[in-house]
């Protein structure tokens, strides 16, 4: 019999629709009900292509034994964190608090009012060395509740009081030169400089930090940061991390070397890393910098695309080895010497396991392998052949039983992908990908956005569910909007960004400085009276805070609006205290940094669209690495004064000649019909 996650919109929670648990989705009838029996709340948060979290739901929440126990004792709540982003952030900071570190599935136990009194990760049904089981603490904090209530309220009270107490210090000014300098100084002394990325295992994608060495590099020539990106994106591409047949980026590596992946693919990470990779050919036209967004655009297009335009959330970790067998991590994915013959036959299944490191022992489990490729073929025909081989190997992986897939929309993630789909598409003269991206905007404008103006963060099958937008969505799709001005010249789109962020300063500002991830009239108020998220850091994302101030910085860039560029500056003064600390969780900060301290250049194309002159100078423009570059070329609306994107007003043809003008902060140089002319005027120096 189904439980009340039956109708849920996230998949995740509808995976647990059929466990005995009796579990609540997340909200005030789930607390009334602890309330009226006198129970604590077992909160357990996760996501659908969270292996662990697969793992546990098998060993206990199918468990009738062990579901009967949580059904008689507590009110059991299941919780997406990617449908709620704030319930995580909040809860998570208990359990780092109370253990040390953190991660997925998360377990709390509340009180009925939602204050965390105990909490951890995952619990295994039989205890291990050194952990308890899920019973014995199930057990154990029962026994505390009824027998020792006091202390519980007591830890209860303590655990809220050091959530309540954080504040975060900030900068005198958003970061100068001299501090980015050291921050990235500081960043080529952590780099692993065989691998590339920062620490040892395991080792995620450094995005948001990459795009900011590829700013510095654009402002200083510095080889030494170009060569940490260079190194980075070539390991991560070869690495087993990067699916070498269907193109895309499994999560993170559980190795150092990116040989192994943990198999889940987001589509976070690939939006990002996509983006990555189309400013990396940017700066170098490395061959593997193009094989990458290619494939990567072809993947998000062909395996996360949703029927109304959108993009799913995510590939599972796991899928059945065969049909009718068990879910494995990785089954889909890795490949054994055997395999490959069997496929390929007896010379090219050699052929390909050399190339592929393929190996007898494996490289993952049970005799598998990823599949790498650190070299290109190397004899006078293999790059043909490796074509031919990759091709009958993915048709091959396609009969294989499919991971599952996350098919809700997440409105932030959605904006990442926009950004970089037109980006991309206008780099390598692909329009199919920029109608993807208007496309996935159009759904969020007309799904996700409120008649009040304000964002759900999610939907599915094209229904908004009734999660409100955090911050980064806000700020994501801000981003996005602003991506697609200035690939179409769309003043549509410049509009719907502008009202996301006259919401972000009046519903998210903090009045000490910078943001709070969640809106003033949204914040869930079990999390309020603990702690109002905020947290400026990236992690496998921008964070709200360095993704707002980036949107704001061009979105003033645009319009001119200096309430945006004011705000932008205050919330980086955080990446100025952030660089000297901790850069590798402030890329995004330093990246929008790097865009201030080089004006932002704004570029106006100005001249006919169907002429092929302004499509030269905008694709020239947009090709350009300055930091955070703002261009737009004429679109359907009128130019001069009536412009409806403020930075083309003003500006007209030269001598009847399509014309750009390179501006900072709306002033400009001589226009000029020459593509040299208007690349040199970009890359001079910003003034001061």
């Amino acid at each position: 019999m189904a439980n009340r996650l039956q109708d849920a919109l996230s998949p995740y929670l509808r995976q647990h629709a059929d466990n005995p648990v009796d579990w609540w989705p997340w909200g005030d009838d789930a607390f009334a009900e602890a309330r009226r029996r006198d129970v604590p709340v077992l909160l357990s948060v996760g996501y659908a292509a969270c292996h662990w979290c697969h793992v546990m739901a098998h060993e206990s929440f199918e468990s009738d034994e062990i579901a009967a126990y949580m059904n008689e004792h507590f009110v059991a709540v299941k919780v997406d964190r990617e449908e709620r982003p704030d319930v995580d952030a909040v809860y998570m900071e208990s359990v780092q608090a109370l253990t040390g570190q953190g991660g997925w599935p998360m377990t709390a136990f509340l009180t009925p009012d939602g204050r965390p009194f105990y909490a951890g990760t995952y619990y295994p049904p039989r205890p291990h060395p050194g952990m308890p089981s899920f019973p014995q603490v199930l057990q154990a904090v029962v026994q505390a509740w009824e027998q020792r209530r006091g202390e519980v309220t007591e830890a209860a009270g303590q655990i809220a009081d050091s959530l309540t107490g954080v504040r975060l210090a900030t900068g005198e000014q958003a970061p100068s030169t001299q501090r980015l300098d050291a921050a990235v100084a500081r960043l080529s002394a952590e780099t692993d400089p065989y691998a590339g990325g920062f620490g040892q295992a395991p080792k995620f994608p450094p995005s948001m930090v990459l795009e900011f060495l590829l700013r510095h590099h654009a402002r200083t020539g510095d080889p030494e940061t170009l060569r940490i990106v260079d190194t980075t994106c070539e390991r991560m591409a070869r690495g087993g991390i990067y699916d070498q047949l269907g193109g895309g980026f499994a999560r993170y590596s559980v190795d150092h070397a990116w040989v192994v992946p943990h198999f889940e693919k987001m589509l976070s990470d690939n939006a990002l890393l996509l983006r990555v990779y189309a400013h990396w050919w940017r700066a170098t036209r490395a061959p593997t910098a193009e094989r990458v967004v290619r494939e990567t655009a072809g993947f998000l297009l062909r395996e996360l695309r949703t029927a109304e335009g959108g993009f799913a959330s995510s590939l599972d970790a796991d899928s059945p080895p065969n049909e009718g067998a068990a879910p494995a991590e990785g089954a889909f994915y890795a490949w054994t010497p055997a395999q490959l013959r069997s496929v390929l036959g007896e010379e090219d299944g050699a052929w390909a396991a050399q190339l592929l490191r393929v190996t007898e022992e494996g490289t993952f489990e049970h005799g598998a392998s990823t599949l790498q490729l650190p070299d290109e073929p190397d004899d006078p025909d293999g790059a043909g052949r490796w074509r031919r081989i990759r091709d009958e190997l993915y048709a091959a992986r396609e009969q294989r039983p499919r991971p599952g897939r996350d098919d809700k929309v997440v409105a932030a993630w959605n904006g990442l992908a926009v950004a970089a789909l037109a980006e991309a598409g206008a780099l390598f003269a692909e329009p199919g990908w920029i109608e993807a991206a208007s496309r996935c905007a159009d759904l969020i404008e007309q799904t996700h956005v409120d008649e009040r103006g304000r964002l759900r963060r999610v939907s599915r099958d094209g229904v908004a569910g009734d999660s409100p937008g955090v911050l980064e969505d806000y700020a994501d799709v801000a981003e996005g909007m602003l991506a697609l001005v200035s690939v179409t010249g769309n003043a549509s789109r410049l509009a719907a960004a502008q009202r996301l962020l006259d919401v972000v300063l009046t519903e998210f500002r903090d009045p000490d400085s910078g943001f709070f991830d969640t809106g003033a009239d949204e914040t869930d108020p079990r999390l309020g009276g603990l702690r109002r998220p905020q947290d400026p850091t990236d992690n496998a994302v921008p964070s709200g805070w360095s993704a707002a101030a980036g949107a704001l910085v061009t979105a003033a860039a645009y319009t001119g609006n200096s309430e945006y560029r004011a705000a932008a500056e205050e919330a980086l003064r955080m990446y100025d205290a952030l660089a000297a600390r901790a850069p590798r969780f402030a890329g995004w900060g330093l990246a929008v940094a790097e865009a201030v301290v080089a004006g932002p250049v704004e570029v106006a194309v100005v001249g006919e669209p169907a002429d092929a002159r302004t499509a030269t100078l905008h694709a020239a423009a947009m090709r350009h690495p300055s930091p955070g570059a703002v261009v737009v070329a004429s679109g359907p609306e009128p130019d001069g004064e009536d412009a409806a994107i403020p930075l083309l007003r003003g500006r007209g043809p030269l001598d009847g000649a399509p014309a750009a003008y390179v501006c900072r902060g709306f002033v400009c140089d001589r226009p000029t019909s020459d593509a040299d002319e208007m690349i040199s005027q970009m890359s001079a120096a910003a003034p001061g």
